[in-house]
């Protein structure tokens, strides 16, 4: 089975995006390591916020079929450098997180993805309204990561 690897900073809604694809019933806790579901990779978000741990990240993505780059609408910056999407051996793409909540820009968040991941399929998303889940399903499963 492919697996889609999701790459995002801390809070940037990873782990509930992940629970709301498999339809999950557990609490979403904090990604301390690497986490394997069956079509999915959940990564600590410390990942993309240091350097010197883009190296795990890029071993990691050789057994995804594509990385998910993940952009929290509620913040103003990215944790992600230009380019990054790059610099993978991979198809990257991204989605758009906190869609429905109150301070959410999706504008600004899609503009900051977009420094990161120039081209791409980007999903605007909600966990929590489960808006834009059945879309990142469809998008998931065209490479390969049946998140189910």
């Amino acid at each position: 089975m492919s697996r889609i690897m999701l790459i995002g900073a801390v809070g940037a809604g990873k782990s509930s995006l992940i629970r709301a694809l498999t339809d999950a019933e557990r609490q979403t806790v904090k990604t301390q390591s690497l986490v394997y579901y069956d079509a999915l990779i959940d990564t600590p978000g410390e990942y993309t916020e240091n350097p010197l741990f883009y190296r795990s990240l890029m071993a990691t993505s050789h057994q995804a079929a594509a990385v998910l780059l993940v952009q929290d609408a509620t913040r103003d910056r990215t944790g992600f450098p230009p380019g990054f999407a790059g610099g993978f051996p991979v198809p990257a793409i991204g989605a758009v997180t906190k869609l429905d909540h109150p301070e959410a820009n999706t504008e600004r968040a899609i503009g900051l993805l977009r420094q990161a991941l120039p081209v791409g399929d980007i999903v605007l998303t909600s966990a929590l309204s489960r808006l834009g889940i059945e879309e990142m399903r469809e998008l998931l499963a065209r490479y390969g990561g049946q998140a189910k």
